[in-house]
């Protein structure tokens, strides 16, 4: 089947999760035209490549093609692999006692789709239920890439401050190195769904962040205000810490300096110093949190 009539028959399949971004009506698959449509006749087009752009209105992303082409790549070189694998442990013990056939799982700030292709391989492989995967950003860029990538989920184009969602449309949502909007995923989340947040822990990337952040205030990071947030919105019922050591070669560390937002506020020379310095391990550490609705 060609990418665009997969996607459709994606779409068509889990249409009922969508409302319309313009007036929050219910909104069905249109054959003749290749859309979604709602009743006030507010239409969104299928792309060509695989995806449907549910923005209201164009949006500037600071996420360009180069940084999320830059992290496609390096997450296929498994540098995230552990993590998504543990993300995908978690989704299944949790999940498993409420015997569910089909599991809806949104990935809130998806990027370029790496993260939620791993945990929805990982999850089918290894469950008993069949998860059918969401993901949406509001860079056009990074799902773009995502759908070129990825053909077996739903990939939007979408607002997270507004996400064109009907209430409790999802048993699972994802917030992998993302902003979170809390109010929404509380609404989004089914009554039994489960809110899953990857943070970083203290000495993630800490080799990259001691030359980027020597003798600043940025050189420590502490998540204790971040998981206090959380915990203010969601039940923490669960929560796992990764942490590993990744071998970079020279091209995978320039990918790296171009993905994390670590770089993306200083000046050359610091980059150039920790290109210099041939940095060949790399620590991620991360905590997962597993939250339910208060």
């Amino acid at each position: 089947m060609k990418k665009f009539d997969l996607a459709k028959s994606l779409i068509r399949k889990s249409e009922n999760i969508f409302s319309c971004p313009l007036c929050q009506g219910p909104m069905n698959v249109s054959f003749q035209s290749n859309s979604l449509i709602c009743k006030k006749n507010h239409c969104f087009d299928l792309s060509k490549n695989g995806y449907i752009n549910l923005l209201p209105h164009s949006v500037k992303s600071e996420y360009g093609k180069e940084m999320l082409e830059s992290r496609n790549t390096l997450c296929k070189s498994g540098f995230f692999y552990p993590m998504t694998k543990s993300v995908s442990d978690l989704i299944i013990k949790t999940m498993e006692p409420f015997n569910k056939r089909n599991i809806q799982m949104l990935d809130a700030g998806c990027g370029e789709g790496s993260h939620l292709k791993d945990i929805l391989s990982n999850t089918n492989v290894n469950s008993k239920s069949n998860f059918k995967g969401v993901g949406i950003d509001i860079s056009k860029e990074g799902i773009h890439i995502a759908s070129r990538e990825y053909q077996d989920a739903i990939w939007s184009v979408s607002d997270l401050s507004k996400m064109p969602f009907r209430d409790n449309a999802f048993d699972i949502i994802l917030s992998i190195l993302s902003p979170s909007n809390y109010s929404e995923f509380n609404r989004l989340l089914s009554s039994s769904g489960f809110l899953v947040k990857v943070i970083p822990g203290s000495d993630y990337l800490l080799e990259l962040r001691s030359v980027l952040y020597n003798n600043t205030d940025k050189e420590q990071y502490s998540n204790e205000r971040v998981i206090n947030h959380f915990s203010n919105n969601f039940n923490i019922v669960a929560t796992e810490k990764v942490n590993y050591t990744v071998s970079l070669d020279s091209s995978l560390f320039k990918h790296l300096i171009k993905m994390t937002p670590l770089s993306w506020n200083v000046t050359d020379n610091k980059i150039q110093d920790a290109l210099n310095l041939n940095i060949q391990n790399i620590t991620v550490d991360l905590l997962i949190l597993i939250g339910k609705k208060k």
